[in-house]
């Protein structure tokens, strides 16, 4: 009977091993290379939606403090850490409250100059190619009962995304210029009448926010549909956008 109690706890032992092996290489893989997010807000539209699922590769700008869980203060700015591109689609946490994490895209780097003038960006004195592509639709909380124009931007580097305009003389589209400072990032949303951006409170973000670059949809739901209604799932499954690689 003692032989008996000994090798069923000698397995209990072995199944909580495994379990606890298992739940320390999730959090390995979630701090140092890819953390799931959800994105909450149409700041993004239309390249991000509201109940997109989406990876963030963690090693592509280093390591800070914001990489860790808690963000404990080990250690101050980055190690290890590769400049973000200009277009990148970036995770970071809000300056003014870094409890917060935000999603936008790269758009000026340091040093350079910043600035919108009638809908149209620009960077360095230079205007971003801008050409109309189609219309709009959320399939949410977002939808406006209305199709909204889109316009494809292309980067100077080549990349490439649509943004939506909505209200042409809104307040982010005429600007101050900005400057970039070093060590600092300037975000825009996609979304740019809709977005808390560098043009309004965001600011400038610096080098040590950064969490990690946007990589992959890897779910998508519409509608407003909860993760947990699973029997809702089929009708609001956006499939088309399932393991969708972002750029």
């Amino acid at each position: 009977m003692a032989e008996k109690i000994a090798k069923k706890d000698s397995g209990l032992w072995e199944n909580v091993k495994v379990i606890i092996q298992a739940l320390l290489l999730a959090l390995v893989i979630r701090t140092v290379l890819f953390q799931p997010f959800t994105i909450p807000s149409g700041s993004m539209m239309p390249t991000l939606l509201v109940g997109d699922y989406i990876f963030v590769n963690k090693f592509a700008y280093g390591y800070s403090k914001y990489s860790l869980p808690r963000s404990p203060d080990l250690f101050s700015g980055r190690i290890f850490g590769s400049e973000p591109k200009r277009g990148d689609i970036a995770v970071f946490r809000f300056p003014p409250n870094p409890e917060i994490d935000y999603i936008k895209r790269v758009i000026g780097l340091p040093g350079d100059r910043v600035q919108v003038r009638n809908s149209i960006l620009y960077v360095n004195d230079k205007e971003v190619a801008r050409a109309p592509d189609g219309v709009f639709r959320a399939d949410d909380q977002y939808d406006t009962g209305a199709d909204v124009p889109v316009f494809r931007e292309t980067l100077d580097n080549g990349v490439s995304f649509d943004t939506l305009d909505q209200f042409p003389d809104s307040r982010g589209d005429n600007t101050r210029e900005f400057v970039v400072p070093e060590g600092h990032y300037f975000m825009m949303g996609d979304n740019r009448d809709n977005s808390a951006d560098s043009r309004f409170d965001v600011g400038y973000v610096p080098a040590e926010n950064l969490v990690g670059r946007a990589s992959l949809i890897f779910f998508s739901l519409g509608h407003d549909t909860s993760f947990l209604e699973i029997w809702k799932w089929p009708a609001n499954l956006r499939y088309d956008r399932l393991f969708k690689v972002l750029k």
